[in-house]
């Protein structure tokens, strides 16, 4: 404590101090573990099932699929990647919009009055905890399918054409869902409405756009999903699943400007506006 002008000030919490705070109430929610788990369970199960299903299928399969075969697709399934994006955005959605619903948040603020700190180190935390669960559930999803598809010497190692960068892009597909699920959880402050929007955007909105022109495609490179694709996909096989490929440059791009507006978004407005 300090005195000033006759008046006891507290010390300014430090940066560190409102991390571990903020982890111990991330950690304290029910769902958060609930999500862990279906994020994990989704990239493995998965995964097995899909390189399982090639490997029983694979003595079918006539030269040209071999030829076209990517094993990388059975490492991480789109279907399994819904999953964790739906589940990451819901653990951002829920780890602030919990607060917003309990008044924990006015109660916070009080207490430390500089929001942009507060805010800073939630999201430290959410982006830290969901990029360790996304890169576990990257590596063990890879390792797993390229075991099975090794029965039949269809695998790929981690030195392959786009591994490395496949098994980053899912990793990371985690904190970005995750991230977005915050940004618009602070706009709406309501848990269902938040998660709705955020399927919306993250699963709905790429359905409604294909790559059979050139404006459509380009407006569906822009999304988070098709940047992923983009990103697990061999560079080899984009001119020939798509007329108009994205580039590799310009979807880490995408996974760098949605966690990033989501942030600002955050930032701004819980700077501005009341609880």
């Amino acid at each position: 404590m300090t005195t000033l002008a006759g008046r006891t000030t507290a010390p300014r919490p430090r940066f560190r101090d409102l991390v571990a705070a903020e982890w111990i109430k991330f950690w304290s929610l029910r769902s958060t573990y609930g999500s862990m788990a279906l994020i994990l369970g989704a990239a493995i199960v998965f995964s097995a099932y899909a390189a399982s299903a090639d490997y029983h299928n694979w003595p079918t399969y006539g030269a040209q699929r071999r030829a076209l075969f990517n094993p990388l697709r059975d490492a991480f399934p789109e279907q399994a990647y819904v999953f964790v994006m739906l589940a990451a955005a819901s653990v951002g959605a829920v780890a602030i919009v919990g607060e917003y619903s309990t008044g924990l948040l006015r109660t916070t603020f009080a207490a430390v009055p500089a929001r942009r700190s507060v805010v800073a180190a939630k999201l430290v935390v959410v982006a830290t905890v969901m990029t360790a669960v996304g890169a576990i559930a990257a590596v063990t999803g890879f390792a797993v399918s390229q075991a099975i598809l090794s029965g039949r010497q269809a695998d790929t190692s981690l030195g392959g054409s786009g591994v490395l960068r496949a098994i980053a892009a899912s990793a990371l597909l985690a904190p970005l869902c995750a991230l977005v699920g915050m940004g618009l959880g602070v706009l709406i402050r309501h848990t269902a409405a938040t998660i709705v929007t955020a399927v919306a955007i993250l699963l709905l909105l790429p359905t409604a756009f294909d790559e059979d022109r050139r404006w459509k495609a380009d407006v569906y490179h822009t999304l988070p999903l098709a940047a992923w694709e983009r990103l697990v996909e061999p560079s080899a096989l984009q001119a020939f699943y798509s007329p108009y490929p994205a580039t590799i440059t310009g979807s880490w791009i995408v996974y760098a400007a949605w966690p990033l507006a989501a942030v600002l978004l955050a930032v701004l407005v819980i700077q501005r506006r009341d609880l």
